[in-house]
Formats: structure tokens, C-alpha cells, sequence
């Protein structure tokens, strides 16, 4: 059974494309183009389950087609318009590349100055040009790397220098 901890949405399926099965997938991370994985994970009646992928095409930097094994028809597409879709946090992790801000959703942000827990990471804002962590008690925090010390994705932590202040605001 795979569990909501275990993975991390990466965006949401829409409307089926033609009459053989693909399906419109609008994404937030390409994730799946840049790690090697065979499947998407899809929220299907409150439940995850994996979808093979048969083929994936781009539309543009944030569309693609997908056509999934078993998924051969415009109706049984169409059945999985809306699903969100998730990507396996565990094949997300490779030695050479570091963790997308996706894949942070979830984590505790710990202030380096004083040790403390600040809050949990609950979205990631990129509405402006300065990324921003979305804090569980409210609060937006830069996403910046030159602020981040460490990422400890075992503990699910990231240890940051936090601007003098900015807690304040």
C-alpha cells in the first residue's frame, strides 16, 4: 500500500487527448522526465495507486500527454480527468541531484541560530520571482539556497540561517 508520506504531488491529470487513451497532464515538476521511473502515482477515490506509463509526450514546459499501460481508450481516460498525481519520494532522491522544493512539502524548517522548529514546510509559493516555503503556522520563509545549511531528508528536516527579523513580520 503506498502512503501519502511516500510520495509528493508533482500536478493533476485533465481532459483525455484523442481516442486511444492519452490523457492531458499538467505539471508542476518534470521530475519524471529527469529520474528514471516507469510509473506515476495517481489519487484514485482517496486511494494511491501506480500507473504505468506506456509513453509521455510534452505539449509545453508545463503540459504533457501520458498514456498509460491498460489505459486504451478515450473512456477510461477520461475516468482518471482530475486525479492528482504524485511522484515516489524515494526514487525522487538520486546521489547526484538534490531534492526538488516539491519534495520538501512536509519537511520541519529549524532555525540554525537557536536550534528551534519554526514550522512544517505545507506548500512551496513561486507566485514571485523570490520561491518561497509555506509554513504551517502562516508564515513565508525564502526558499533560498544561499540560506539553507542542511537538508536531512531521513529526519525530514532543513536546518536554515533565518534573516534577523524576518520571524517578526
Amino acid at each position: 500500500m503506498i502512503r501519502i508520506e511516500d510520495v509528493y504531488k508533482i500536478g493533476r491529470l485533465g481532459k483525455a487527448h484523442g481516442v486511444k487513451g492519452e490523457v492531458t497532464f499538467f505539471f508542476d515538476d518534470d521530475i519524471f522526465d529527469r529520474v528514471e521511473t516507469e510509473y506515476l502515482v495517481l489519487e484514485v477515490d482517496g486511494i494511491l495507486v501506480p500507473f504505468y506509463m506506456e509513453s509521455y509526450r510534452f505539449r509545453n514546459g508545463t503540459t504533457a500527454f501520458v498514456k498509460f499501460c491498460d489505459v486504451d481508450t478515450q473512456e477510461r481516460a477520461a475516468e482518471l480527468t482530475g486525479c492528482d498525481v504524485f511522484f515516489p519520494r524515494d526514487v525522487a532522491l538520486t546521489e547526484d541531484e538534490s531534492p526538488i522544493l516539491a519534495f520538501l512539502v512536509g519537511f520541519d524548517l529549524i532555525d540554525a541560530q537557536t536550534g528551534e522548529t519554526v514550522g512544517t514546510i505545507t506548500g512551496i509559493n513561486d507566485d514571485t520571482a523570490n520561491v518561497l516555503f509555506e509554513l504551517s503556522n502562516g508564515q513565508l520563509i525564502p526558499a533560498s539556497d544561499e540560506l539553507i545549511n542542511n537538508i536531512d531528508t531521513e529526519k525530514e528536516i532543513i536546518i536554515m540561517n533565518i534573516p534577523e527579523g524576518l520571524l517578526n513580520i
